[in-house]
């Protein structure tokens, strides 16, 4: 039985598994490429962005609409791009662990996939 997402070394692991499936995804990957994404920079920002959904550690400092609205002008975000993220992020959840936080964990993804994506095509 796997256990589930409770320790800031649980948010560490998912967020960093999943931006390793990013990376090497045919999709998503192309994005970061083209914006010269520091993916080591990113890393604890997003973990912090995580641990304040999910373990109600609030370090995150960020808008997270503003910079996805930055890239879009760039990059169109697309719903297949979401479509991904979603299932990736979903996928690495669901392979490290089970539970109501990790359920809590996709839950709050779709809400987030769904709120950005609305926002950029809102312009």
């Amino acid at each position: 039985m796997k256990s589930d997402i409770g320790s800031s070394e649980d948010i560490n692991l998912i967020v960093r598994t999943f931006y390793t499936r990013v990376m090497d995804d045919d999709i998503l990957a192309p994005i970061f490429v083209m914006q010269n994404f520091e993916l080591d920079a990113h890393l604890p920002v997003m973990i912090s962005f995580w641990e304040g959904i999910l373990l109600d550690l609030h370090s995150y400092k960020g808008n997270p609409v503003r910079v996805h609205q930055e890239l879009n002008t760039v990059t169109p975000l697309l719903s297949a791009h979401f479509e991904r993220w979603l299932s990736i992020w979903t996928a690495t959840a669901r392979h490290l662990f089970e539970g109501p936080t990790t359920e809590e964990a996709i839950f709050r993804a779709k809400s987030i996939a769904s709120v950005m994506e609305a926002k950029l095509s809102a312009g």
